[in-house]
């Protein structure tokens, strides 16, 4: 059925509303209408709240007791996209882990573009860490937290895992990049080679998109594109990408700068599959695979749940 399945999604993005080089309002309203629109499962709770004065989405599993956080960035090319866009993503993977979720709901561009998204993710991982515990200065390690990141919410984790580690804090467990964008120069050769195949994204679109963050700063800054970042001291990564993809040799040039750097890393590209495909698990055999794999990487390196 893979290849079956594979058409039917590639024909489903290619259909679909979305234009992400259009007009960020109304395409805010389009991709919160197309992520959002169906039901989250009965027993999903969402609860809004504030984290070091930023306003997050807490994602939970109804009768579930968490044994750890996932702190979670949405993706959306730092212009559209919210928590509630990526929360059933989330909550699959909460249910996986037993893990609940913290989804960042950070500021936007072009109204708010770098460094605001990385300012709002530190201030929330810096009040986690002085509410929670779970963690030794000593070592510098977190064993109760990861973090996870959504395409450019992926980008954005990255981001923090480099600032957090400069600023002195601790490290997370690990951390989980889907798709990652890392790369605002779009120096990527995907950028060209996959644009036949790739069926959500245009090159052009994503270079709006990119001036939109990147505003007055240096898209090759590595706190703006990781992927150029000094990568030493963060904690285990799991990058997943698919092989139909504009930002596929973002995921495979910062798994090599992490390995570059001493960091382990585990890089999986899928065959034949587009942006995200995770979030088709209920659809794509290779996503249903791909999250069984991200539940087993969290277990080993959390080492306290992350099991089912």
């Amino acid at each position: 059925m893979s290849k079956e399945q594979r058409d039917a999604l590639d024909t489903l993005f290619r259909t679909g509303p979305l234009n992400i080089g259009g007009d960020p309002h109304e395409q805010r309203e389009v991709f919160t209408r197309v992520l959002a629109s169906r039901p989250l499962p009965d027993d999903v709770l969402l609860e809004s709240r504030t984290i070091g004065g930023v306003p997050v989405l807490e994602v939970s599993i109804d009768g579930v007791t968490p044994n750890g956080t996932l702190l979670w960035f949405h993706g959306g090319f730092y212009v559209l996209g919210s928590p509630r866009t990526s929360a059933a993503l989330a909550a699959n993977v909460a249910r996986r882990t037993g893990m609940r979720v913290l989804s960042v709901d950070y500021r936007l561009a072009p109204e708010h573009p770098y460094p605001a998204a990385l300012d709002d993710a530190l201030a929330v991982y810096g009040a986690l860490l002085d509410s929670l515990g779970g963690y030794s200065r000593t070592a510098g390690t977190w064993a109760t937290c990861a973090v996870i990141g959504e395409s450019a919410g992926a980008g954005l984790a990255a981001a923090l895992l480099a600032a957090a580690r400069d600023q002195g804090l601790p490290m997370p467990a690990a951390g989980v990049l889907f798709s990652p964008y890392a790369d605002l120069t779009l120096s990527g050769a995907s950028m060209t080679t996959k644009a036949a195949v790739d069926p959500s994204f245009a090159p052009e679109a994503i270079a709006v998109r990119a001036k939109d963050y990147v505003g007055a700063a240096d898209a090759s800054d590595p706190l703006v594109s990781p992927v150029f970042a000094d990568l030493r001291g963060l904690p285990p990564l799991l990058i997943q990408a698919g092989s139909h993809e504009l930002l596929l040799d973002d995921a495979v040039r910062l798994a090599a700068r992490a390995a570059a750097d001493d960091v382990p890393v585990t890089l999986e590209v899928t065959p034949g599959v587009p942006h995200l495909f995770q979030a088709f698990a209920a659809m794509l055999d290779e996503g249903e695979a791909a999250l069984r794999r991200v539940t087993e990487f969290l277990a080993a390196t959390l080492g306290s749940g992350a099991s089912r």
